[in-house]
């Protein structure tokens, strides 16, 4: 009994210890992100919410976050109708040269990300869409692809073909069954993945760099940039707003989830 109880409270202050880790920087940013003065310093001359005003309010500001918010929405709803079709193949298809296929998938999860920026600059700087927010998008889509195939893949593990071959059975086309059997049953597998993919394409920065003009920073290119030529607390306010939507998003996520577990 005592050796559990030692192995619980080990393992909790691992656990606490890690997170702690992790958690730290926003000890930091936060403060900063409510000075009152005019500088990135800590520890902070006072408290003020000006900078989140400024974020706000500033055109610059609200022009990339729109930015972000537009390209997050489109590379996500192309990851996943992409990824969700080519998951059911990989799946449930018996084909030469399947693990092939699903290894070169997945190479964006592996590549250094600045090696994917390099090449997606030079093919859209052929294809003349360099400095588009449709290139944007594509990039971003291929990025997150992978990520939606993963969480389907994981979905349909769980899923009984039988159900497939049962609404066949009663004359379902197979894009009815599609749209009505399969997608409601994988739905929170889809779900995860296109939540997932939005945060990636919100987040991300390096393609961004190479693939945007000035007029279509995206916000945390804005962050970056910021950091480079101007060191204002600004920066600090929009990170912290940055941090709260995601957690926000993956909060919401988590507690949709809950509700359709049985």
């Amino acid at each position: 009994m005592r050796g559990e109880t030692l192995h619980r409270w080990t393992a909790f202050g691992l656990t606490a210890l890690v997170l702690a880790y992790l958690v730290a920087p926003l000890f930091v940013i936060v403060p900063m992100a409510l000075t009152s003065g005019t500088n990135l310093t800590f520890p902070v001359p006072g408290w003020s919410l000006r900078w989140f005003e400024v974020v706000l309010t500033d055109p610059r500001w609200a022009a990339a976050l729109g930015n972000s918010l537009l390209v997050g929405a489109g590379s996500t709803a192309l990851a996943v109708a992409l990824a969700t079709p080519a998951a059911v193949g990989l799946a449930w298809g018996r084909f030469p040269g399947r693990g092939v296929l699903m290894a070169v998938i997945a190479t964006p999860l592996v590549l250094p990300i600045v090696i994917l920026a390099v090449a997606s600059f030079s093919f859209q700087a052929r294809s003349g869409l360099l400095g588009s927010r449709f290139g944007l998008i594509l990039a971003h889509a291929g990025l997150a692809a992978p990520v939606v195939l993963t969480t389907v893949l994981a979905s349909l593990q769980a899923f009984d073909r039988g159900l497939m071959r049962a609404a066949a059975s009663l004359g379902a086309p197979p894009l009815t069954a599609f749209r009505r059997v399969l997608i409601p049953m994988i739905a929170p597998g889809v779900v995860a993945g296109a939540v997932i993919a939005f945060i990636i394409s919100f987040d991300e920065v390096v393609i961004a760099t190479y693939l945007t003009t000035a007029e279509q920073r995206t916000l945390p290119r804005m962050i970056f940039s910021g950091v480079r030529e101007s060191i204002s607390p600004a920066i600090a306010a929009a990170a912290v707003l940055l941090v709260v939507f995601s957690g926000a998003l993956l909060a919401g996520f988590s507690l949709l989830q809950r509700r359709n577990q049985p």
